[in-house]
Parts: C-alpha cells; sequence; structure tokens
C-alpha cells in the first residue's frame, strides 16, 4: 500500500496507520507546486521508515525545461545519498542523465494504458510503471501478462477525467500547466452542455468533475491481475484523511492476506488504531470505480466540485428552525451537513444542536425539503478522533536470557526473525530470592519504552538465578534495542537500479505535443529510440485547434444518449460553454473516447 505525504507529519502518520511505502514531494519538480518539502524532511521521513521496511518515494514527475536539467540531476543525486527507494518520473530526459543506481519509476503521467507502451517503458530501464487509471481488469491482467515489470495501480481518491499526461486544458486557457504541476483544475469548472445551434441541453453542471476513485471491493481482483502496489491519491489532502483511508485499506489487505499465505506485506509491524476507519467519512465526491469492472454510468459529480461526505438519509419533517431525517447515524453539535437545493446547488449547514430526534442547524432552512438527500461533510468527533489518533507502529519482538558456564547471553528476535545478541561475562552473585531476581529480569525486559518495538515475550532460562541490577538490565535491554535497529537498517533491501542502454524502438516513429517533450535531453532519448519526427511539448508551442483533454468518461454515455450503447438518436454537434469559451466536444465511438477541443474562435 503506498500512501500520499504532503509533509514530514503526513507522512509519518501514514507510515503509523499501516502505509508500506510513502509518495513524496521535493521542493520542485513534483506535479504538485503546493506539495514540496526540504531535502532534511525527506532525510528525517527515510530515518523513520526503513526500520519498519516501507520504503519512501519522491516524485520528480513535472516536464523539465532545458534550464532546469542541471537542477533536477543534482537534486536526484541528493535524493539518493539520503537513502530514497526511488524516484517516480515523467520526463524522459532523467533517463538520458549519468545517475547513481536509484530505481526509476514511470509515472501515471507518461499515459501507461498498454502493453506495448508499458513494454517499451520495461526495455528502458524503469523498475515499476504505475497505470492509467482507467483501466480494467482484463486490461492491466493483459499488461501483466506480457510483461515483467512491477505494476502499481491506483486504488483511492480524486480522479483526473483526462488520460493523465494528456491534459492541457490548464494550460490552454490560464497558462498553468497540468505537466508542470500548476494544473487550475477546470475539470472541477461547471458548464453548459449545448448543441450547434446554441440550445442548453444541461445548464450549469460540473460536467467534467469526476467522482473520487474507491476499489475497497477490489483490491483481490487487482493482486490476480498483476498489480503489486496499491496507491491511494492524495498529496494535497490533509492529515486526518491520511490517518482515515490509509487505516482502511491496512485492514482490508491484512485481512486478504490472512487468508492467502501465499501474499505478504512489504513492511512489518502493527498498528493500534483507536477508531473505526470509514472512507466515506473523510473528504470525498462520491464514489465511482471508474472502468476497473468495465463503463459504467454515474461516474460524474455534476451537482457539486465539492465534498459532499457520508449520506445519512433523507429529511422527514421541517418545524420552525429544525428538522428530522431517517438515518442511522447520530449527528452531534457541531457536525456539518449538506444538500442538494431545488436550484441544483451544494448548500451547507451546520449542526448548533440536537435534540432528540431534532436538529437546529445554524443557516437558512428555506430550501431545504421533505425527502432531500442529507449528507454530513464534518463528522466533528470523528475528526476529533483521527487528530488524537497518534500511536505509533509496533514491531513484535521477543527477549531470551540465558545462563551458560561462563556467560549470561541476552537475545532479541524481531516479528521477521532478525536477531542480535549480547554475551555479559561479568560474574553476579548468586541470588538470594531466585523466584523475585528471574522475575525483576523479566519485568525489565518487557519494557520497551519509547521505542518502535513491543516486546510480546520474555524467556529466562537460569538453573543458578543471579542477581542483576535494575541498571544494568535496563543498560542490555537498551543496547539489544539498537542494535536491532541498525541491523534492520543495515538488513533493509535497499534498492539499487542498474540501468542497461536500450535502444529499442519506441511505439511510434512520430511524437506530437502529447510526447510532452521540452527539452534537447528528452529528444536525444526518443531520437535514440526511433523517433524521427518530434514536436514541442504545448508548454513550449502552444498549437492551435487542439486536443484539450481526452477522456474515456463520456458525458454522452453518463447522461444515457450514447447512440452505440444507449441507443440515443444522434445530437450532432455538441460544445461545452463556459463564461468565456466555447469548447468543441469530439466522441470517437469505435475507440469509446471523448475528446475535449480548443475553444472556438
Amino acid at each position: 500500500m503506498l500512501c500520499p505525504a504532503k509533509d514530514y507529519e503526513t507522512g509519518i502518520a501514514a507510515i503509523n496507520h499501516g502505509a508500506d511505502a510513502i509518495y513524496i514531494g521535493a521542493n520542485q519538480f513534483g506535479a504538485r507546486e503546493d506539495a514540496g518539502n526540504s531535502l532534511a524532511d525527506i532525510d528525517k521521513l527515510v530515518n523513520y521508515a526503513h526500520p519498519y521496511f516501507v520504503r519512501v518515494y519522491v516524485t520528480v514527475n513535472t516536464i523539465i525545461y532545458d534550464d532546469e536539467i542541471d537542477k533536477v540531476k543534482s537534486l536526484i543525486e541528493n535524493l539518493h545519498k539520503i537513502g530514497v527507494d526511488a524516484i517516480i518520473i515523467q520526463d524522459m530526459a532523467i533517463l538520458e542523465m549519468d545517475l547513481p543506481p536509484i530505481p526509476i519509476f514511470a509515472s501515471t503521467q507518461t499515459h501507461n494504458d498498454s502493453v506495448d507502451k508499458v513494454k517499451f517503458l520495461e526495455s528502458a530501464g524503469f523498475k515499476r510503471v504505475i497505470l492509467a487509471r482507467e483501466l480494467a481488469l482484463n486490461e492491466i491482467k493483459e499488461i501483466s501478462n506480457y510483461t515483467n515489470i512491477e505494476l502499481e495501480a491506483f486504488v483511492h481518491g480524486a480522479l483526473c477525467v483526462s488520460y493523465s499526461g494528456q491534459c492541457y486544458f490548464s494550460q490552454a486557457i490560464t497558462g498553468r500547466s497540468a505537466n508542470r504541476g500548476a494544473c487550475s483544475q477546470p475539470c472541477r469548472s461547471s458548464y453548459d452542455l449545448v448543441d450547434v445551434s446554441g440550445k442548453v441541453l444541461i445548464k450549469n453542471k460540473h460536467l467534467l468533475s469526476l467522482k473520487d476513485l474507491n476499489l475497497s471491493n477490489h483490491l483481490a481482483d487487482l493482486i490476480d491481475s498483476g498489480i503489486t502496489s496499491f496507491k491511494i491519491e492524495g498529496r494535497l489532502k490533509d492529515i486526518s484523511y491520511v490517518k482515515n483511508v490509509t487505516s482502511h485499506y491496512n485492514k482490508l489487505l491484512n485481512k486478504i492476506i490472512e487468508n492467502n499465505q501465499n501474499l505478504k506485506r512489504a513492511s512489518s509491524g502493527y498498528c493500534e488504531i483507536n477508531f473505526t476507519s470509514d472512507p466515506e467519512r473523510s473528504f470525498n465526491r462520491g464514489f465511482t470505480t471508474h472502468f476497473v469492472s468495465g463503463r459504467q454510468k454515474e461516474q460524474s459529480s455534476m451537482d457539486t466540485q465539492k465534498s459532499v461526505g457520508k449520506k445519512l438519509g433523507i429529511v422527514t419533517e421541517i418545524g420552525k428552525g429544525w428538522f428530522t431525517i431517517k438515518s442511522k447515524d447520530v449527528l452531534v453539535n457541531g457536525d456539518g451537513i449538506c444538500f442538494i437545493n431545488p436550484k441544483g446547488v451544494l448548500t451547507g449547514l451546520r449542526v448548533n444542536w440536537v435534540e432528540g430526534s431534532k436538529l437546529f442547524p445554524f443557516g437558512d432552512l428555506n430550501d431545504l425539503k421533505i425527502g432531500v438527500e442529507i449528507y454530513r461533510n464534518h463528522d466533528h468527533e470523528f475528526s476529533n478522533a483521527l487528530k488524537n489518533s497518534n500511536k505509533i507502529r509496533w514491531l513484535r519482538c521477543e527477549i531470551k536470557a540465558q545462563q551458560t558456564e561462563t556467560d549470561l547471553i541476552f537475545t532479541i528476535i524481531d516479528e521477521d526473525k532478525h536477531s542480535v545478541s549480547i554475551s555479559v561475562s561479568e560474574k553476579f552473585d548468586n541470588a538470594l530470592n531466585a523466584e523475585k531476581a528471574v522475575e525483576n529480569i523479566v519485568i525489565q525486559l518487557s519494557k520497551s519504552g519509547d521505542t518502535i518495538f513491543k516486546v510480546q515475550k520474555v524467556d529466562v532460562t537460569m538453573n543458578n538465578p543471579v542477581f542483576i541490577p535494575t541498571s544494568t538490565i535496563n543498560q542490555i535491554r537498551r543496547n539489544l534495542i539498537e542494535m536491532l535497529i541498525n541491523k534492520r537498517i543495515e538488513l533493509f533491501n535497499k534498492s539499487v537500479s542498474i540501468r542497461l542502454s536500450s535502444d529499442n524502438p519506441f511505439i511510434s516513429s512520430k511524437l506530437t505535443f502529447k510526447g510532452n517533450v521540452s527539452n534537447q535531453l528528452s529528444k536525444a532519448f526518443y531520437n535514440r529510440h526511433g523517433v524521427s519526427s518530434i514536436d514541442n511539448a504545448f508548454e513550449i508551442e502552444k498549437v492551435p485547434e487542439a486536443e484539450l483533454m481526452v477522456t474515456r468518461y463520456c458525458i454522452k454515455y453518463e447522461i444515457g444518449i450514447c447512440p452505440s450503447k444507449q441507443g440515443g438518436k444522434q445530437t450532432g454537434e455538441l460544445y461545452l460553454r463556459d463564461n468565456n469559451n466555447l469548447y468543441p466536444l469530439e466522441f470517437d465511438c469505435k475507440n469509446c473516447i471523448m475528446k475535449v477541443k480548443s475553444p472556438k474562435e
């Protein structure tokens, strides 16, 4: 399970709630300009993670300009020095650099949606490929069958409506590039859907805004399809979100592994969680399984791009300043609730107090009607439980004390069967009270203090019990734990990747602006792999009448008028319209994709 970290504190929270790996951005080039971190903080996170065998990956997944090449190279060299386990990249220029042997993962921004593309990336020296979010299980299985590379899939969080790395909408209308980590998210805005005559078919809806991904019920299917890493989206999400969602998937994965001896978590330790995880109680726009089981309707959150939270029930009665809802959930003072008003707008209320079944909110109830669905988008008690969930992750261990003819041997063994021993040859006096002497040894060795270990068992074997001062026992225990931590770090399977130079042909001999080539090193990479025609990236050279977005999601299918799958009537040309522009929509029914084109002049 790979979890996001906005910052050091969030990374620690993810580890303490069950993450097997963390991905985090450095101070530049991380595809989330608001989620950068210093090398010092990443270093601290690595040091915290590795004793648990948790890996730390750093995103270096923007496209790069020529004057940034040296900075990127220096950044990667520094990341390798501090022990980062891999970098996640988009720009192929990085493969042309003379770098230390740090493993490299292909970001989903490299548009990894086919067997041929993944096979090429494998031959180019990538260790892992992060697949396109739009793939179905059978497509993932096909890629797995024809490749040997590690495959990673998103399982939870916000969805880009466009194929990742292939969206130029933000760059076209605001100059803020998604491929540079500065997306303005025009897909979350509201639009009218109009026909060629200007007739409004749908007015002021979030037609491109998708619900959030939730594949909680498909983890076993993904494992069977060849996925080895489950990725949770959210490097801009707050720490409470990360705690809740990480705990949720940690519990699901542990249950799967309990029933399958062929599977094993990539990291060690167990987490004491003092709340019941529930993704619906954190930020969400409603949930979809996207295309994992094939095309489906109700993927969009047309009424709002904001979080709706958890559905509670429907309004059953309205009085003066109060109302009741039919729900199994209990609401408390301070909860935030919301509903879609008759105009189709999300309206929020705050619960001031609860009196029996009556809710007395702060806010106008004029738009509230009997039968309206109510959601809770701020759960006051749950938020407090998440805030107070700060327990660390434990590594189980046991300690043995054995008396030989010449020495006392103390051994600590962790849950991964790693062990270290200390021999004490110092002569101690025979115990006046043998039973109490052994009991004291057990008590002192059972303590683990503020370390990452929890001693589950102490076994003392002494034929002639001796009296050992408490301070001596405690020092022995501290030394054992320090030695074991050092051994775990030493034995940690530090990832080393020797990338062999390859000249296997790329999947195409021509690259349009969608190749996202923004520097000379990247051009050299593709030239070396047989690409003879390379256009500049959209960020370098704006393309007239460009496809700003290509998406497997289709508005026609979403609203039930697809001519090929739903028997809908032909509509003629359709457009998205905002306050400033008219964007032509192109429907490629043969390949079942939709395209959003540059605005009409």
